[in-house]
């Protein structure tokens, strides 16, 4: 149920945009999709690098493979196999952000060791168990049913291979009100952190760890207003052309319903933190009952 960082590759991880999207204007997401840059911002490496750590990737030879959902234009997939060596995939259900991230495979020279597809992200294209690791985005709580989502990626995952979701989390209760006025900004409705874990324990994901990177890479996605944020954004020519590109797609209409919408979260929420972002890692469990030295298998709790 949930965003993506200051990078058009991290549109990232998001997926379509609702079919109501238009009427009310863009959200953080539809924006973040519609940024042309390629790389990553310093901080976003930071995010990265860190889930890398976190799963033991820079010292381990257990992790060859992995799958990144929804996988946007392909950055992050990029990002590990030229840093770390892994054969990686990526899934979205945009075709087109698809048809951009194997371009980009090309461009680099690595299309033996990245492959794209779009497909659903509740629905992956792939047999039981085929990853050592799989990273869930944001943008996989946009996902038709965002807990058959956490599902597969747990799915795809070998036995004692990693899961990591980064998941936008509700930090209090809000109303009702507010609930509808940040899911419309933000373009994907968060989920309390209990619930992204019991996610992941029904998946037999067990053994959770979790960081809050609400202020390390995504404070202008979980704080702030749309269009007062883009500054925020890499380089002025990606800020003007995710504004040119928001006008084409949505038109004035649209432009005045963001606009409309930013006054509504101003007046509700102010400074108020009610939305974070956390990372979640887990280890997939075998399906056997048994650990790998023969003891029996803990509960996933």
């Amino acid at each position: 149920m949930s965003p993506m960082p200051p990078a058009d590759d991290h549109e990232i991880a998001t997926g379509a945009v609702p079919s109501a999207a238009p009427e009310r204007g863009p959200s953080m997401i539809d924006l973040l999709r519609l940024s042309r840059s390629k790389g990553f911002s310093p901080r976003d490496q930071n995010l990265y690098r860190q889930i890398a750590v976190l799963v033991g990737l820079p010292d381990s030879e257990e992790i060859r493979s992995m799958i990144d959902v929804p996988s946007g234009r392909g950055a992050v997939a990029q990002f590990f196999a030229e840093r770390y060596d892994v054969e990686a995939s990526g899934v979205d259900p945009d075709p087109d952000a698809v048809e951009i991230a194997e371009q980009r495979a090309r461009d680099a020279g690595l299309s033996s060791r990245l492959h794209f597809q779009s497909a659903p992200a509740d629905d992956l294209p792939y047999q039981d168990g085929v990853f050592d690791l799989a990273i869930g985005e944001l943008g996989l709580a946009r996902a038709a049913d965002p807990i058959r989502a956490v599902a597969e990626l747990a799915r795809v995952t070998r036995p004692y291979g990693r899961v990591m979701l980064i998941a936008l989390v509700w930090t209090r209760r809000v109303d009702a009100e507010r609930r509808s006025i940040l899911i419309q900004h933000l373009g994907a409705p968060p989920m309390m952190l209990v619930e992204w874990k019991q996610a992941l324990r029904d998946a037999l994901v067990v053994d959770l760890q979790v960081e809050d990177w609400s202020d390390q890479v995504f404070p202008f996605l979980i704080r702030g207003p749309t269009f007062s944020q883009l500054a925020k954004f890499p380089t002025l020519l990606d800020r003007v052309s995710i504004l040119w590109r928001a006008w084409n797609r949505w038109g004035c209409r649209g432009l005045r319903g963001a606009w409309r919408r930013e006054y509504q979260i101003r007046k509700l929420l102010g400074q108020e933190r009610t939305i974070g972002v956390t990372l979640i890692k887990g280890t997939k469990w075998a399906d056997d009952g048994v650990e790998e030295d023969g003891a029996e298998r803990p509960t996933a709790g």
